[in-house]
């Protein structure tokens, strides 16, 4: 899991929260007919704005936001190691039997290419494509939580534009203008709160996971060429140091 997405949504809502209990009470934030309108709302339009098939894409590449990429980077090296050893004593056929250990889908689709017997430049293709694929899947989720992002803002107006008709509809009491004013503001307030703490910054993250997920599959690439030409593990091993080196400042800004 990755911590700074963890603490950031913790420390959000933790201040968020206390905020509101050091002013007044909790009980005067929540109000049913507002959150509906903010959530349903936003909800209404990304799915007008996207076709199911996009919509779908949602859940994994929010997985991606709080899985850690550094430690798939550590395992993709260890992978390729391992596997290395396993080619130089059994041989290339005995490479089907780890893709299923590999630590993503392009290293497993990678060392079965390699245990096929494939060239070197059909493998780069391959993972090429793969590479083009992956960040089209994260272009995508990061467009849709963009929308996201200025839907429930705008649908947080919306609400508030409800409760005013509302209110000025009937002002014969004087004592309730004051609370329904309230009560109209707090869909702007949810709207607000789910744009700037949850969406927009996973905005933010995709586009920095995707780049992590780039190197990763170029390390990927740097370690098959490796097994495919012959080299040994130590060499691997050198060439695979050297890439992570090279690429150290990238991984650490990405990483946040």
């Amino acid at each position: 899991m990755d911590k700074a997405s963890i603490f950031g949504v913790l420390a959000g809502v933790t201040l968020v929260l206390s905020s509101i209990l050091m002013g007044s009470g909790l009980g005067i934030f929540i109000n049913v007919p507002s959150i509906l309108v903010v959530a349903g709302g936003t909800v209404a339009a990304t799915s007008i704005a996207f076709p199911f098939d996009e919509l779908k894409l949602i859940f994994s590449v929010t997985s991606r936001v709080f899985n850690d990429p550094g430690d798939e980077m550590v395992g993709i090296t260890q992978y390729l190691v391992k596997a290395m050893g396993v080619l130089k004593r059994e041989g290339p056929v005995a490479l089907e039997n780890l893709a299923g250990e590999a630590p993503n889908k392009a290293l497993s689709k990678g060392i079965l290419l390699i245990a096929d017997g494939t060239d070197a430049r059909t493998i780069r293709e391959i993972l090429g494509t793969e590479q083009k694929y992956m960040e089209e899947h994260h272009r995508v989720g990061q467009k849709i939580f963009k929308e996201m992002g200025a839907f429930a803002p705008a649908f947080g107006m919306v609400g508030t534009l409800i409760g005013l008709v509302q209110m000025l509809a009937d002002m014969s009491d004087p004592d309730t203008i004051g609370p329904s004013m309230a009560v109209a503001l707090l869909t702007t307030f949810y709207g607000a709160v789910l744009a700037n703490l949850i969406f927009l910054p996973m905005v933010t993250k995709l586009d920095r996971r995707t780049e992590i997920e780039v190197t990763q599959i170029q390390l990927v690439i740097v370690g098959l060429m490796s097994m495919n030409g012959g080299d040994t593990a130590a060499i691997l091993k050198e060439k695979l140091a050297a890439f992570l080196n090279q690429h150290e400042h990238k991984l650490q800004a990405a990483l946040g």
